[in-house]
């Protein structure tokens, strides 16, 4: 019998705000342990939170991109656990009355799009962090509560994914969606995007689902990615053997590629959820809602299938153009200038990535603004300097902040495209490359890319290599 997975995924988002959902605290990264507490986030008797507006609506804007049912009026429960790093012994998250619920998240596979759906949306307080001594005979763990009570957006999918690729599909995507929203900062480094797998296995074909297995401390994609395909493994191995999977919570070791058990998964009444006696009921209006609405950006597979249509570029052009969205914004406001989409989708890819990548800096630090790379381009696509030498003028552009038609003509690169003036250098160059013009005329055919070669270096690199190219068989092809 062949099996098929079932996945569905759990997203941890911190909201991008500079404080905390229930405080004034900083939610800054990086600062000295427990150096960003008060009070309310130490959980210190009697003390009460204050809801945090941004928070609550960067999550609503979230819930609307996600397509999602928005609940007018929702409110906060009590998740009842104990652990080090959570110094209330409660949580105080969503469970009965979710801010969205039954929305979707189209991913791009190969072929037609698929919706992934969205079970629920909902706000949360984070944890603190603990730090567990990594030496011989340490008997102790450190906390840092600087994390705790940082605004996070729980995101849990439905169990629509059905393979790796589609499951990391739907982490790109989500991910991309985030950040177009501005939501969320997604430093998977930092930790404010992370996620929890979930994966059974069932006969391939059917509608039933197996025992779930729930895979915790996923600190990456690619341990998602790992961890799912090593779950697949084991659980078909296990089923093909004639055992019985458990409904359980697993560990992913990323150093040994494999999952442990952590302890059987608890049932949702373990965590004795009630609604949060200190935080009253929050009505969404309609003013806010459309207010949001209309602040969601356009997304990013909606962007990548625009450029598609309207722009003719490749679905591979346009989703590194869309990836992120302020390389997208550079590449529509250098089409304002110059209406070239192809060409500038070139430059921007081959050239302007290539600098911003090596350099780490993101595009909106690029020294060339979008008008004044859609100049450059232009001499480029008519002719008026060639793809190397525009590459020099780019250089020169970081440098020195002059515009490129400036540099041509300081530097007298100009493109020579006027056939009668390189005439004379494809007669000097056939004259004095003998061994060339044989190899061609013996049927070499690439002997003519040396030939080119000798043109630009007596052009000092300012002839059109297309007409050279052109030119010298021409006249090669007449000396047959």
């Amino acid at each position: 019998m062949e099996y098929e997975p079932v996945i569905g995924l759990e997203t941890h988002a911190e909201l991008l705000t500079e404080s905390k959902l229930w405080c004034r605290c900083s939610t800054r990264f990086g600062q000295a342990p427990n150096s960003q507490t008060c009070p309310v986030c130490l959980g210190m008797p009697g003390v009460l939170p204050v809801l945090n507006l941004q928070a609550f609506e960067l999550a609503l804007e979230a819930a609307l991109a996600l397509h999602c049912t928005i609940n007018r009026t929702t409110f906060f429960d009590r998740k009842n656990y104990y652990y080090p790093d959570l110094p209330k012994n409660y949580q105080i998250s969503q469970n009965y009355c979710n801010l969205g619920v039954d929305g979707y998240l189209e991913i791009p596979p190969d072929g037609d799009p698929r919706r992934v759906g969205i079970l629920n949306v909902h706000l949360e307080e984070d944890a603190g962090k603990n730090l567990h001594v990594e030496y011989p005979g340490a008997d102790y763990s450190l906390v840092d509560l600087n994390r705790a009570g940082t605004p996070l957006l729980e995101i849990v999918t439905a169990p629509d994914m059905h393979s790796v690729e589609e499951a990391d599909s739907f982490m790109q995507t989500l991910r991309q969606v985030l950040l177009y929203t501005r939501v969320s900062d997604c430093k998977m480094q930092e930790g404010s995007l992370r996620f929890e797998a979930s994966i059974s296995m069932r006969p391939a074909g059917s509608d039933g689902l197996g025992p779930r297995v729930e895979i915790k401390n996923l600190n990456s994609m690619k341990a998602v990615r790992g961890a799912l395909e090593y779950e697949i493994r084991r659980q078909t191995a296990a089923l093909k053997e004639g055992k019985t999977l458990e409904q359980e919570t697993r560990l992913w070791d990323e150093v040994r590629g494999r999952s442990g058990r952590m302890r059987s998964k608890e049932q949702a009444q373990d965590y004795r959820y009630f609604p949060e006696p200190d935080l009253l009921p929050i009505e969404v209006t309609d003013q806010t809602l459309e207010r949001l609405r209309a602040a969601v950006p356009e997304l990013p597979l909606a962007r990548r299938w625009r450029f598609c249509r309207e722009h003719g570029l490749s679905d591979y052009d346009a989703g590194v153009l869309t990836d992120q969205q302020e390389v997208a914004d550079y590449f529509e406001a250098c089409l304002e200038a110059h209406d070239a989409p192809k060409s500038i989708a070139n430059w921007i890819m081959n050239e302007v990535l290539r600098v911003v990548n090596e350099r780490q800096i993101p595009i909106g630090e690029f020294e060339v603004p979008p008008q004044r790379l859609a100049e450059l381009v232009r001499l480029t696509d008519e002719g008026k300097i060639n793809a190397n030498v525009a590459r020099d003028i780019m250089a020169k552009m970081i440098e020195t902040g002059k515009d490129a038609p400036v540099l041509v003509e300081e530097a007298g690169v100009e493109q020579i495209s006027d056939q009668a003036a390189l005439e004379p250098v494809i007669d000097q160059v056939i004259d004095e490359n003998p061994g060339a013009v044989r190899d061609y005329l013996g049927g070499k055919k690439q002997a003519i890319g040396p030939l080119v070669g000798q043109v630009m270096r007596l052009t000092r690199g300012k002839a059109d290599p297309k007409l050279a190219n052109r030119m010298l068989r021409a006249r090669l092809d007449e000396m047959k």
